[in-house]
């Protein structure tokens, strides 16, 4: 094994960790914004949403909750799960209709949260999640490395 392929498995846990904590941090203030008027306002205008509010102030606290949790690493897979799917919903919902593609229609965003968080889904948190501290390894599958069979010579 080449010695960038062992530093790249060595790194990966820790990468997927960075990804993990910037995806979860960007998307908590996109419902901070929402929420309580901070980091420019809802939708950058000021302001917030209206409190109950259908979709929008549902789709801001799944931003916040479902934001901080995957930032911390704290029940990753299922809020990065739910968060994914509130993606999905708003880019057909709020974009889809307009144009085919999410450079036209204004859903890139919508559209890059649903499968980073879609791949958050499946490759667990990584390294420095408040999971293993509390729960230790305990569901933290990691994928096998790749065995080399023994030649048959």
């Amino acid at each position: 094994m080449s010695p960038l392929t062992t530093f790249l498995q060595r790194s990966t846990p820790h990468v997927l960790a960075l990804f993990r904590i910037v995806i979860g941090l960007l998307f908590a203030c996109h419902g901070a914004s929402s929420l309580f008027g901070v980091l420019g306002g809802a939708m950058g205008q000021g302001g917030t949403v209206p409190t109950g509010s259908w979709p929008g102030w549902y789709a801001a606290v799944i931003q916040l909750a479902g934001g901080l949790l995957v930032m911390l690493g704290l029940g990753t897979r299922a809020a990065a799960f739910i968060s994914s799917g509130s993606m999905a919903f708003a880019y057909f919902t709020a974009h889809q209709g307009s144009a085919l593609w999410p450079i036209q229609n204004g859903g890139e965003a919508s559209a890059m949260y649903c499968w980073a968080f879609l791949l958050l889904f499946f490759a667990g948190p990584g390294s420095w999640a408040l999971d293993r501290v509390f729960f230790g390894d305990r569901g933290q599958e990691t994928a096998p490395s790749a065995q080399r069979e023994p030649s048959a010579a």
